[in-house]
């Protein structure tokens, strides 16, 4: 496919993307402050440098970054660039990027991608909302990525990645912590066991069971995370999401009263 694609960053999402857009054929240009451009790419020397000998620019820096990348930009910008944000920023953010481009003339599209990078490169599965998301869409596949567009502005996008990301990591973040504190107790085996058990044998139902439950036991369940969140301090564990668990189910307690 014809036409210079810019990358401005190259942490490990940004690396791994280039690496698989170079594999594939496509032209790079690239910027990173801090990290040398990869081989085969055409080294910048600013965000605005890189973004203006390319027709579409893939932010891949950080969500504090993400505003000054494109704002530091535009001026650099020819009309019929595509700005494309992938960083994982609140969709305020998003939808602030793309006014900043709308005032402009530049189509901002979000994306978001929707699993690790490593193992995965520029076939990670991605969303991508917002002004130009089908155009975007097309040209990334035609260098193998896989991206589903959605029928909607920018912050769509982010939306369903952040929503599921409440989900998981706060998942993980409970995990990680159960264990830490199995471990302190002696029990870490045993309740790597249990977990996996748990998580093999979940499916539909389960949603509605914990979410039923979970609201019909509130008081109860608020009274045992209290308990268990003492006792993850007397193990010398910071109860960070055991405590926030119980909060969470004295506030569902409180909305039945």
């Amino acid at each position: 496919m014809s036409g210079v694609i810019a990358v401005l960053g190259f942490g490990e999402a940004g690396s791994l993307l280039t690496r698989d857009l170079l594999a594939a054929g496509a032209s790079v240009r690239g910027f990173d402050p801090a990290v040398p451009a990869p081989a085969g790419v055409t080294e910048a020397g600013s965000d605005a440098e890189a973004a203006a000998g390319a027709d579409l620019v893939l932010s891949v820096n950080s969500a504090k970054e993400a505003v000054a990348a494109l704002a530091g930009s535009l001026d650099a910008m020819r009309q019929g660039t595509v700005w494309a944000d992938l960083n994982t920023a609140a969709p305020a953010v998003k939808q602030r990027l793309a006014e900043i481009g709308r005032s402009r003339g530049i189509p901002v599209t979000d994306i978001a991608m929707m699993a690790p990078v490593p193992g995965k490169g520029l076939r990670v599965p991605m969303l991508a909302s917002g002004e130009a998301a089908g155009e975007v869409a097309a040209r990334l596949r035609g260098y193998g990525a896989n991206v589903e567009v959605l029928d909607g502005p920018a912050g769509l996008a982010a939306t369903r990645k952040l929503l599921r990301s409440v989900f998981y990591k706060g998942m993980a973040a409970s995990i990680v912590e159960a264990l830490e504190a199995a471990r302190a107790a002696g029990y870490e085996d045993w309740l790597r066991e249990h977990i996996a058990e748990e998580l093999e044998k979940a499916n539909a139902k389960t949603v509605d069971r914990i979410v039923t439950g979970t609201r019909q036991h509130a008081v109860r369940r608020g009274a045992e995370m209290a308990a268990a969140a003492e006792m993850l301090a007397d193990f010398g564990v910071e109860p960070i999401m055991a405590d926030a668990s119980r909060a969470l189910h004295e506030r569902l307690a409180a909305e039945e009263e």
